[in-house]
C-alpha cells in the first residue's frame, strides 16, 4: 500500500513538472523562423504595394488593425479637429487596399522583435518605424496575435501605438 502512495505522489509530482514544463512559453527555433517568414513576406508585400499579399496573411478578411494614439499625439489631433478619437479600428482589407492604391513608397521596419508561442498561438511584439517616401511618418509599439493553421501561420489581428509627427 505505501508503494502505491509513494508511486502515486511521484507521478503526481513529475507529472505536475511535466505539465509545468509545457506550459513553460519556450518558443520553438521552427516557429521563430516560420513567423520571422510571415513578417518578412509582410514587409515585402507593403513595399511592393501587393494588397492582396497583405491580404493572405490575415486569417480571414476581418482580421483588425487597432490604433492607438498616444497621449501626446491624441492631444495634438484633438485640438487639429475634436471630433478626433484616441482609437481607430480597420480592417484588414482596408490596410490592404491602402498598400495597394498610394502612391507612396512604404517601408515598414521592425526591431526588438519578441516572438513567443506555443506551437498554436503566438504574439510578436516589437518596435516599428512607418516609413514613407523615405521618411518615418509614424512609430510606435505593434504587436501582431497569430495562430496555426494547417497552412502555417496567420495574422488574427494587429495593435499598435501611433506615434505620427514623433518621427
Amino acid at each position: 500500500m505505501k508503494t502505491r502512495i509513494l508511486l502515486a505522489a511521484a507521478l503526481l509530482v513529475f507529472g505536475g513538472a511535466a505539465a509545468a514544463a509545457d506550459r513553460s512559453g519556450a518558443t520553438s527555433a521552427q516557429d521563430v523562423t516560420d513567423i520571422q517568414q510571415v513578417m518578412d513576406t509582410y514587409h515585402h508585400a507593403v513595399a511592393a504595394h501587393d494588397g492582396q499579399g497583405v491580404s493572405a496573411l490575415f486569417l480571414d478578411h476581418r482580421g483588425l488593425l487597432v490604433t492607438a494614439l498616444s497621449d501626446q499625439a491624441f492631444a495634438a489631433a484633438k485640438a487639429k479637429d475634436p471630433s478626433r478619437q484616441k482609437v481607430r479600428i480597420m480592417s484588414c482589407q482596408d490596410f490592404a487596399k491602402f498598400v495597394a492604391t498610394t502612391k507612396s513608397t512604404l517601408d515598414p521596419r521592425h526591431t526588438d522583435v519578441q516572438i513567443r508561442s506555443d506551437g498554436t498561438v503566438a504574439s510578436v511584439y516589437f518596435h516599428f518605424d512607418f516609413v514613407v517616401d523615405g521618411k518615418v511618418e509614424n512609430r510606435g509599439d505593434e504587436t501582431w496575435q497569430l495562430i496555426k493553421t494547417a497552412d502555417g501561420w496567420r495574422i488574427v489581428a494587429i495593435t499598435y501605438s501611433s506615434n505620427p509627427g514623433a518621427a
